[in-house]
């Protein structure tokens, strides 16, 4: 069973995650330091975006560029935990470095993304829920002790859809101009991720509620 303070993952028992995380281990490197190339994939992601929006790089190279990164950052979460944990790599920090690049990656991909689709308000807005449904979660637990994970738009459901988005994209320009898939995949995200931060925040007044009862 997983420790109430993290994130359900069905990867994290893969064997190639064990390896992987193995192999940084006997390498050295800290959890910090994976938490933080996770904003590097994120910010490599959010470039590639852009890019491929502005014609700077092909568009299908540019948006298949940016799907790798962001399962590369997704990959940098796993592991970072791994290390941690696992490897017994804790560090006092660790718990700020498990947080805010996170938030800092979902803001550079969700913003890349729609500025290269044109519409960078609902990035915006997609981005400030992926904030806000963190905070909840983790506000919740400092009252509560109990992390809530609950979708329907939490990060795996966030990163899968635009890591779909992106690789629909790359093949957009075979039927239209204009970069529909991305913009409607944002919508979905904001909207998505809206409805996560009421639904937690509705959870977490009802766990506050039985335990005063």
């Amino acid at each position: 069973m997983e420790p109430s303070g993290r994130r359900p993952l069905k990867s994290r028992s893969a064997a190639w995650a064990g390896r992987a995380a193995a192999l940084l281990c006997r390498c050295g490197a800290t959890p910090n330091a994976i938490s933080g190339a996770s904003v590097v994939m994120a910010v490599l992601g959010a470039a590639a975006f852009v890019a491929a929006g502005q014609g700077w790089l092909p568009t299908a190279v540019g948006w298949v560029a940016g799907a790798v990164f962001v399962q590369a950052r997704l990959i940098c979460n796993l592991l970072d935990g791994m290390v941690a944990i696992e490897g017994g790599r804790k560090t006092p920090t660790g718990d700020l470095w498990n947080e805010i690049p996170d938030r800092l990656a979902d803001t550079a991909l969700l913003m890349g993304a729609a500025v290269a689709a044109g519409v960078p308000w609902i990035g915006a807005a997609a981005a400030w829920g992926a904030v806000m449904t963190a905070y909840l979660r983790a506000f919740g637990a400092s009252l509560t002790g109990v992390q809530d994970f609950s979708g329907p738009f939490a990060k795996p459901q966030r990163m899968a859809a635009l890591t779909a988005a992106a690789l629909i994209a790359a093949a957009e320009p075979l039927w239209t101009d204009e970069p529909w898939v991305m913009k409607a995949a944002l919508v979905l995200i904001a909207a998505g991720t809206l409805i996560t931060a009421v639904r937690r925040g509705r959870r977490l007044a009802k766990r506050l509620g039985q335990s005063h009862e």
